[in-house]
């Protein structure tokens, strides 16, 4: 790892603190022009010795406005020391987890999976538009029918239409000969530019699609892709866990990638990762928003600096050995529970490098399922499927109390 360290408690808040110090403080400085300010001090408490020790909560306080993309031309002067701790979060993911060519790339901490996915959307949208001229009805989306919502919200809001690709129903790989055949139909039809988005671990299952088997098809038929990779819970365990995973920029189709430091980083809602290749994202530039210093690159626009600072600070807590032990620790928790399932024949779903166990809803009572909080595949009738998630705070010990329950009505 080039750029993803351990550092002392006392290094963190030294350098959150300079952070700080290098944004304007609207509590000391007259700027005028500014729509921002600190948190009103008549509602919160903003004062107080114990925000020595708690340099998120003083970053909270600050409310610095990450608005814009670090990674490429300017942005606003005010707030550069949080701008700068957000480019070093992007730099380790970019570089040293997703493997991208020093400074050939982009990125920004975003609201969410959902909007990093319609970002990615929206830049491939205008990206066909600019260089080929196309029209939507020649483009479409392509995912797996596991794909999150997020893609058919952006299909929505884009006017671009989307189409769902079949996957085998237990090991929930795409189905080749369909795609063969969609992408056929769909070239007779009209469509020229596809957008295909490629999970790392579906919300569902866990699943991880292989993007080149996409690209493989889309090759053939001689059409113009642009592949994303949506590791929104994968993005920060697949990676680790699978030292041999070739989803990441070496390949060369691979554009663009979404991350969620809200799931398994357990930052604080709100907080996702987008990433892509340089080149890109200024296809959604708004040039209309002049008032704003540098390029306003992002859908979401105003952004909290302190999400961003909460992503520094845990990915520097740890580094990348300790965040290796932290996943192998619930890596092993889910082959334990794996194991138990064996052992009394339950049929179930999971990717060997992920956390994420998926039972076959037959096996598993509806009540028992809601008692211990299983998520199933739909919550209107005709479950078919309950997903357990090995979280920091899903031990052994809760799962041998739904194991020992499952064994007595098995």
């Amino acid at each position: 790892m080039k750029y993803w360290k351990k550092y002392s408690k006392e290094t963190l808040i030294d350098k959150i603190d300079k952070a700080l110090n290098a944004n304007v403080n609207f509590q000391t400085s007259k700027f005028l022009g500014y729509p921002v300010s600190r948190l009103d001090e008549n509602v919160f408490n903003t004062n107080g010795a114990f925000l020595n020790d708690s340099p998120l909560l003083k970053s909270f306080i600050a409310n610095p406005n990450n608005i814009g993309c670090h990674t490429t031309g300017k942005s606003e002067e005010a707030f550069k020391g949080s701008q700068q701790l957000e480019k070093e979060v992007i730099e380790v993911l970019a570089v040293d987890i997703f493997k991208a060519k020093e400074n050939e790339y982009d990125g920004y901490i975003a609201t969410g999976g959902t909007e990093a996915n319609i970002q990615a959307l929206w830049i491939y949208r205008n990206y066909y538009k600019k260089n080929f001229g196309a029209s939507l009805d020649e483009m479409v989306i392509l995912a797996s029918e596991d794909t999150h919502y997020s893609v058919h919200k952006g299909s929505n809001l884009l006017s671009v239409d989307t189409l769902n690709i079949p996957v085998d129903f237990n090991s929930r790989e795409i189905i080749v000969e369909e795609l063969d055949n969609i992408v056929k139909n769909l070239i007779s039809e009209g469509k020229k530019y596809f957008i295909i988005i490629s999970n790392m671990a579906t919300t569902m299952f866990g699943s991880v699609d292989n993007p080149d088997v996409y690209a493989s098809i889309l090759t053939k038929h001689n059409v113009e892709f642009k592949i994303h990779i949506d590791g929104a819970f994968g993005g920060f365990i697949y990676p680790i866990s699978n030292k041999n995973s070739t989803i990441n920029f070496l390949n060369p189709t691979i554009s663009s990638i979404t991350i969620d430091a809200h799931k398994m980083l357990q930052a604080p809602y709100g907080t996702g990762v987008f990433l892509c290749r340089k080149g890109l994202i200024e296809n959604v530039l708004t040039k209309e928003a002049q008032y704003v210093d540098g390029m306003d690159l992002t859908l979401v626009g105003s952004r909290s600096g302190a999400n961003a600072i909460a992503v520094w600070m845990i990915l520097f807590s740890y580094g990348y050995y300790g965040w290796f032990e932290k996943i192998n620790t619930l890596l092993l928790r889910t082959e334990w529970f794996c194991k138990q399932l064996n052992e009394l024949s339950i049929e179930y779903f999971r990717d060997p490098f992920m956390n994420i166990v998926t039972l076959k809803a037959k096996f598993v009572p509806e009540n028992l399922a809601h008692k211990f909080g299983l998520v199933p595949d739909t919550h209107n009738e005709n479950q078919k499927w309950y997903k357990v998630i090995m979280m920091d705070h899903v031990e052994i010990e809760d799962l041998l109390k739904f194991v020992n329950e499952l064994k007595a009505l098995v």
